[in-house]
């Protein structure tokens, strides 16, 4: 396997610590406004959690193989990554709302954490 590019682990290192961040505000959420707080809060949330950003590695490392290629290859690459975190995403998602010790609540809301660490980003530019 090649080796990762230290962009692609620095910008993950701050999508996690991010998603983490909203994870223990979503948490608090669950607790104090839901009065619902137990075991399957926090194994959706985690899963959730590392779907997400799990998603955006892998983003990174197929953006990191595009870019070695020629405009058709990574093309292809960019659509095969694109599917493949697709279909990654769906069956985790669905695994967790369909086995009971996940709350879907919790797991569906931190998939989305990444998407708004990347826009908090954008803004803070």
């Amino acid at each position: 396997m090649a080796r990762i590019n230290s962009t692609v682990i620095k910008e993950t290192r701050y999508i996690a610590l991010f998603s983490c961040v909203l994870s223990v505000l979503m948490q608090a959420v669950f607790l104090i406004v839901l009065r619902r707080f137990d075991y399957t809060v926090l194994l959706g949330n985690l899963l959730g959690l590392i779907t997400g950003v799990g998603n955006f590695f892998f983003m990174g490392i197929g953006v990191q193989k595009a870019v070695e290629k020629d405009e058709a290859g990574a093309r292809k690459v960019m659509r095969f990554s694109q599917t493949a975190r697709f279909f990654g995403v769906f069956i985790l998602a669905m695994a967790g709302v369909l086995i009971p010790v996940f709350d879907p609540i919790a797991l569906v809301i931190s998939i989305f954490f990444p998407r708004i660490a990347i826009a908090a980003r954008q803004f803070k530019k």
